[in-house]
């Protein structure tokens, strides 16, 4: 596993808050109307105003600055002509990368007025992410992380994603470890002080088995029903993880925004 010096961390902050950043001007115009393509450009021209690169534009041929995901897709999904609407629960997934190191994590907004099954599960992926990062401390194990994640969401019925993962980061966007979002307390890989990884639980309403749409990126649910993607970037240290990531921006935003939450 690839350990961290403080200051790979503390490059890796500072790409980290500007994708946080970056999520708050996208908070700001999303409503119903607005298009998936408008807001990525958005973001796009806000990551090269802050003298750095959308992380994910070219990764592996990906087209566009974000991935935005709507509904029953998980994540994946490729900005264009679609239009938020009213009801809708929206992942937004960003990166950056800056000073040659890479920033990336994610946030489910919900449009409008929605359903209250869909508040519930954005409201517990979110909850299920910050039990798993408790986890993500020196002595803990890879197992400990999921097993978190885990037991959250399925006493609410819910289901977690098994063919997507979080994952180590730094100079490349996706490193070693693998973190999983389902696991036993007590196995896998131990975690060794300042590794760096991105905790990013995948929670469908509905059934854990997804498929890949026609355009080789998009992931859906395979029966049809929502999905709900949440990201953080965590140290692991002794005691309690460090968070690299922060949703501060976003929900600073969301105070003032009535048409999300």
């Amino acid at each position: 596993m690839n350990v961290k010096t403080l200051e790979e961390i503390e490059l890796l902050r500072e790409s980290s808050l500007l994708v946080g950043k970056t999520l708050a001007e996208v908070a700001k115009i999303m409503k119903p109307g607005v298009t998936t393509g408008e807001i990525d450009k958005l973001a796009e021209t806000f990551i090269l105003d802050h003298g750095a690169k959308p992380g994910f534009k070219g990764y592996g041929g990906f087209p566009a600055t974000l991935c935005i995901s709507i509904g029953d897709e998980v994540v994946h999904g490729i900005p264009g002509k679609r239009e938020l609407r009213d009801g809708d629960l929206v992942s937004v997934d960003c990166g950056t990368y800056k000073n040659k190191y890479y920033g990336d994590y994610a946030y489910s907004f919900a449009i409008g007025e929605c359903d209250e099954s869909v508040i519930s599960l954005q409201r517990e992926t979110k909850a299920s992410l910050y039990l798993g990062a408790e986890q993500a401390i020196v002595g803990n194990r890879i197992g400990d992380i999921g097993a978190a994640i885990q037991n959250h969401v399925e006493s609410f019925g819910y289901s977690v994603v098994r063919d997507l993962v979080g994952h180590g980061i730094g100079r490349n966007l996706h490193e070693k470890p693998e973190v999983y979002n389902y696991g036993r307390k007590g196995t896998g890989k131990k975690l060794p002080e300042n590794l760096v990884i991105c905790i990013e639980p995948m929670i469908n309403a509905g059934v854990k088995e997804v498929v890949l749409e026609r355009d080789g990126w998009t992931i859906k649910t395979r029966d049809g029903k929502p999905s709900a993607h949440f990201e953080h970037t965590v140290v692991v240290k002794k005691g309690k993880p460090e968070f690299l990531s922060t949703y501060e921006y976003i929900e600073e935003v969301l105070k003032h925004n009535i048409n999300i939450r």
